[in-house]
C-alpha cells in the first residue's frame, strides 16, 4: 500500500516482480530516446537540408513527444520500436509476467492510436516509422509528404 495525503491507497497499476535482476536491468537501459534509428533518420533528413524539433511536445498530451516534427508544417514523425509498440512482424510478449506485458503493451498501442487520432485533429500529418524500416525509405515518406503540403 502506498500512503497519499495520509491515506492508504492501493497501487493502480502495480509493478511485476522482476522475472531477473539481469532482465530487469536490460529492460532499464533501453533509451527512450536518441535510439539508433532515429539518430540515422534525422542525419539524413539534415543531410537533406530539413530542419525540425526533436522531441517536440504533443499539444494538448501532457508526457508525450513527437521524435521528429516539422511544426510549421505540422509534420510529426514517430519512430516506433518493434517490442513497444507492438510491430505485426516483429512482436514478442515475454513469457515471464506475461499477463502484465500484455496489458502494457496494449496500452502503448492505445496510446499510440490516441496520440495520432488527437493530431490529425489538431491538422498534424503523422507519420510512423518501425525502428526495422530503412532510413533513407523513411526520409523518402518524409519527402513526400512535406512536398505534398507545399502544394
Amino acid at each position: 500500500m502506498r500512503k497519499r495525503l495520509g491515506a492508504e491507497v492501493p497501487p493502480t497499476d502495480p509493478l511485476p516482480v522482476p522475472s531477473s535482476v539481469a532482465v530487469s536491468a536490460q529492460m532499464s537501459r533501453h533509451p527512450r530516446r536518441d535510439t539508433g534509428p532515429e539518430l540515422a533518420l534525422r542525419k539524413l533528413l539534415h543531410a537533406a537540408g530539413y530542419r525540425y524539433r526533436v522531441q517536440y511536445p504533443v499539444p494538448g498530451r501532457s508526457r508525450r513527444t513527437i521524435d521528429v516534427a516539422f511544426t510549421k508544417r505540422r509534420l510529426a514523425v514517430f519512430v516506433d520500436g518493434c517490442f513497444w509498440h507492438g510491430c505485426r512482424v516483429h512482436r514478442s510478449v515475454p513469457t515471464a509476467n506475461k499477463s502484465w506485458w500484455q496489458a502494457k503493451l496494449a496500452k502503448n498501442l492505445a496510446r499510440d492510436a490516441d496520440t495520432t487520432a488527437h493530431l490529425q485533429e489538431l491538422g498534424w500529418t503523422v507519420i510512423r516509422v518501425w525502428e526495422h524500416d530503412s532510413a533513407e525509405g523513411a526520409v523518402h515518406r518524409i519527402a513526400a509528404a512535406l512536398d505534398a503540403d507545399q502544394q
